[in-house]
């Protein structure tokens, strides 16, 4: 299995993820993510929470990958914050999707993409995993996302 079949390939060295919401605000939220590497399998976490139970969220991350955001028109995107305040949900306004969770720590953005608003993706690639962060202290749960959540984020708003 090469790595055409796991992601979008754009060079040997780099595969791609790429995702947008269809709605009627045509492709308001996209993203690209480059995942560096040669895997054939991308790790995804289920979480059990009952936010990302209800929305689809299954996750994933690589902590050497990049992440180029676009939301095209702001207004139309909701966050969502969970009690701790650590985390921002990206929730399209128009069809209750979220293609994205960002948490910012010491000055820089991390964040994770669901799998699940992935473009041209073969899902059997995906090797899922349940989780559960209940109970988590705050500083573990920062450190975790430190470890193990994309590190270079880039959002761009309000371009079309």
């Amino acid at each position: 299995m090469n790595n055409d079949i796991v992601l979008r390939a754009r060079n040997v060295a780099k595969t791609y993820a790429e995702g947008k919401l269809h709605t009627p605000v045509l492709s308001n939220v996209s993203f690209e993510l480059a995942w560096p590497g040669d895997s054939t399998r991308v790790p995804a976490r289920r979480c059990g929470c009952t936010f990302c139970q209800k929305h689809g969220g299954i996750w994933t991350s690589n902590p050497a990958g990049t992440l180029h955001v676009r939301i095209a028109r702001p207004e139309h995107v909701s966050r969502y914050e969970f009690g701790t305040a650590t985390a921002e949900f990206v929730v399209c306004a128009q069809c209750g999707a979220v293609p994205l969770v960002t948490s910012r720590i010491d000055g820089r953005v991390h964040a994770v993409v669901n799998v699940n608003t992935f473009d041209d993706f073969d899902s059997a690639c995906l090797t899922i995993a349940p989780a559960s962060f209940d109970g988590e202290e705050v500083e573990d749960r920062l450190a975790r996302r430190r470890r193990n959540w994309i590190g270079d984020v880039r959002v761009e708003e309000g371009r079309a």
